[in-house]
């Protein structure tokens, strides 16, 4: 297959980075990448949806990740996995042979080892710049269920249209369900038995580099995970800090022992992102030397210095947050050629074990089976998002009234980087705005 029919096979069918910032994939599929990664890291505690769909599909997973190896010209595929998940590993041993490209590359149980710039190092030891894009080191990544919707789209000419969440923590039956896009976290926790604390608060991906969303806002092509919690559990009670205080507290008790950056990942690696020396002058309000701030651009905001290192409880990765987004509004650009170091030799030992983070974070009891069920969750209206992914919407071209099918395009690409959106469900479309489509299900 040519690269240009499979990106316009992959635009068409919406497909975009199931997790993270939903880059559109089409955009990934180059020839200038010679080895092509497949992040089966499952970054975040808690998370089980990757390694269960790639030990249920492993032999489509893989055939489909072979042939976008061939489709670009890639001389290696990758599968990152981590070791610990055995069964998932047994089911690529299965078919490994069949792929003469392929190896798996068994990772550590440490966070955050689904950073793709820590991935690719650990899996190629190529580093990737600060500010840089993996292709420049002839890279191109992609996630478990992405590769699955791929699959999908090339073998069944399915389109996106529905999305695996696992449902874990306060519920009595923690589960991964596949639901339809558009439909409400509500209606995703439904599927997992009663919630069994009282004011649970939804916590939208992994409680590292997660948000606290509400039950009535809509399922997108990134939603991974939804961990429901108490209302007074530590990492919600962390996410609803205010950055004001944070910094006051910082100028307060900061006792600059660096344990921030010296645990920073990207640090260890050369980036020369500097938790401390920027916690340093933000509390200070000192602007002697402003690449303390610039440097902020380089922050993956993975949260080890503010959810593990920080022996004070402070906030650094969030205060670089608000900085990156100063930044942006300000217009001012990363520094385009910042000093790079070699990666640090102590970085083996510094690297964060996820049990010993779960146990800090107060999530050990809730690190139970979670089993996967495919069967489509069936939910009476879906609220379609038009911006489900990094780049310009998708066009509508459906208006109020008209009757729609499952897998129907219900809005196209734009110019620009974009993808299609499909009809999740059947029905009638009730609500057409530049923001979302709103379907009530029905005949069609």
């Amino acid at each position: 297959m040519e690269i240009k029919e499979l990106q316009d096979i992959i635009q068409s069918c919406g497909v975009v980075g199931a997790g993270g910032a939903g880059f559109p994939t089409y955009a990934k599929l180059t020839d200038k990448a010679d080895t092509i990664l497949m992040n089966c890291a499952e970054c975040e505690p808690l998370l089980k949806l990757h390694r269960q769909v790639l030990e249920k599909h492993a032999h489509e997973i893989m055939k489909t990740f072979h042939l976008i190896a061939e489709t670009v010209g890639a001389s290696e595929a990758i599968i990152g996995v981590k070791k610990s998940y055995v069964q998932t590993v047994k089911a690529l041993e299965a078919h490994i042979e069949e792929f003469p490209e392929m190896r798996l590359h068994l990772l550590d149980e440490v966070y955050p080892m689904g950073d793709e710039v820590v991935l690719i190092y650990e899996a190629t030891g190529r580093v990737v710049r600060p500010g840089g894009l993996p292709i420049e080191q002839g890279v191109a990544v992609f996630n478990v269920e992405t590769v699955y919707n791929i699959f999908r789209a090339v073998e069944q000419k399915k389109p996106v249209t529905d999305k695996y969440v696992s449902v874990v923590a306060e519920v009595s039956r923690p589960v991964t369900v596949r639901v339809p896009l558009g439909c409400t976290l509500d209606d995703v926790v439904a599927q997992a038995g009663t919630v069994t604390v009282k004011d649970p608060v939804y916590f939208v991906g992994g409680p590292m580099m997660g948000r606290i969303g509400s039950g009535d806002e809509p399922v997108t092509k990134t939603t991974n995970a939804i961990l429901v919690l108490p209302k007074d559990h530590c990492i919600v009670m962390k996410k609803q800090r205010t950055s004001s205080i944070d910094l006051k507290r910082a100028a307060s008790i900061c006792c600059q022992c660096s344990t921030c950056t010296d645990l920073c990942p990207r640090h260890n690696l050369g980036h020369p992102i500097d938790p401390a020396r920027f916690m340093r002058a933000a509390a200070n309000q000192d602007f002697r030397d402003l690449n303390p701030y610039l440097d902020a651009s380089f922050c993956s905001s993975c949260g080890v210095c503010e959810m593990y290192a920080c022996p004070q409880s402070l906030a650094p990765r969030t205060l670089l947050a608000d900085m990156k987004l100063g930044l942006r509004k300000a217009g001012i650009k990363p520094p385009q050629n910042p000093a790079v170091e070699t990666v640090k030799p102590s970085r083996e030992y510094r690297k964060v074990p996820e049990e010993r983070l779960m146990a800090r974070l107060g999530l050990s009891r809730y690190d139970v089976d979670a089993p996967i069920d495919e069967t489509l969750v069936d939910v009476p209206k879906v609220k379609v998002l038009l911006s489900q992914h990094i780049g310009a919407p998708a066009k509508a071209i459906v208006k109020a009234g008209d009757e729609v099918v499952r897998g129907q395009m219900i809005a196209q690409p734009a110019q620009g980087l974009s993808v299609g959106i499909h009809a999740t469900i059947s029905g009638k479309v009730t609500e057409v705005t530049d923001r979302h489509i709103v379907i009530a299900k029905g005949r069609a």
